[in-house]
């Protein structure tokens, strides 16, 4: 007589490893015609994504299984703040995004030989849709900054001031210097679009063998004031040819705070994370 035996379930996943990770086929940077503007923005998820096709499904890599990630998180960002312009969104998922993986630890880079990522691996990281929903601060833009900066090439017959100031200066939630010969300052301008009456608190990581200074180091927001401006100082430490290193400014406030050994699950926000890139060069 056949006997039957019910065992509870295990699951089989294989070896594990970290994730997420930059995989070595994912474009890096810097950006070759424009290393003023930090490139790429953000991570997402493409490596064995699962794809329909004409005759059925198959598991595909790349940047386009990547893109639908975002354009959806875009989408429903859109959907809960609809006033949002497209500088306003990406500013949300660039400053709100994780660079811890599932273990807490730093994410890793594909490449030889296999590194820490940097933000020329995933910008401002791994995406992260419940943050970017609620970043607390954004850094908006006026369509028009970017004509200005791109010497009015994008609208040939729209009245445009031409402007000669290097990419760095628009409004956007990275900074990068790819020759950083002498004190650089830069003004940034960030809008509440969180709880009213907040403070937040500069935090400061400078990148190695640069000096960062931000003014004012605190932000006040409140019912009639959304919107604040600050500066930031870069100046180098010594003067040695060398290659890009990072740092950041991160803006705090007592309801968001940064945990280092937070898991996945409860990820620090990132508010207004600026990624600062210089290459020292005598």
């Amino acid at each position: 007589m056949p006997v039957a035996k019910i065992e509870p379930a295990d699951s089989i996943t294989g070896k594990e490893v970290p994730a997420p990770k930059v995989a070595i086929f994912s474009s890096r940077g810097p950006s070759i015609e424009y290393p003023t503007i930090l490139k790429p923005d953000i991570a997402a998820p493409g490596v064995n994504i699962l794809a329909a096709k004409q005759d059925g499904y198959v598991f595909n890599s790349g940047t386009s299984m990547a893109t639908p990630h975002v354009a959806g998180v875009v989408a429903l960002l859109k959907a809960q703040h609809p006033h949002w312009s497209h500088a306003a969104l990406k500013s949300a998922i660039v400053t709100s995004a994780s660079t811890k993986d599932e273990y807490g630890m730093p994410i890793l880079a594909e490449s030889l030989p296999r590194k820490v990522a940097d933000p020329f691996d995933y910008g401002g990281g791994h995406i992260n849709p419940n943050g970017a929903a609620d970043p607390g601060l954004i850094y908006d833009i006026d369509p028009m900054d970017y004509n200005k900066f791109f010497a009015c090439k994008i609208k040939k017959y729209e009245i445009c001031n031409i402007t000669t100031l290097p990419a760095y200066h628009l409004n956007l939630p990275s900074i990068s210097i790819p020759e950083l010969r002498h004190p650089i300052k830069v003004q940034r301008e960030v809008t509440d679009v969180g709880e009213v009456d907040t403070l937040y608190q500069s935090s400061i990581q400078s990148p190695l063998g640069v000096q960062i200074d931000v003014e004012p180091p605190t932000l006040v927001f409140n019912a009639t004031k959304k919107v604040n401006t600050f500066k930031v100082t870069m100046a180098p430490l010594w003067k040695v040819q060398g290659d890009y290193t990072f740092g950041s400014l991160t803006w705090y406030n007592e309801h968001h705070t940064k945990d280092p050994d937070s898991s996945p699950d409860h990820n620090p926000r990132f508010l207004c994370g600026c990624c600062v890139a210089m290459q020292k060069i005598t």
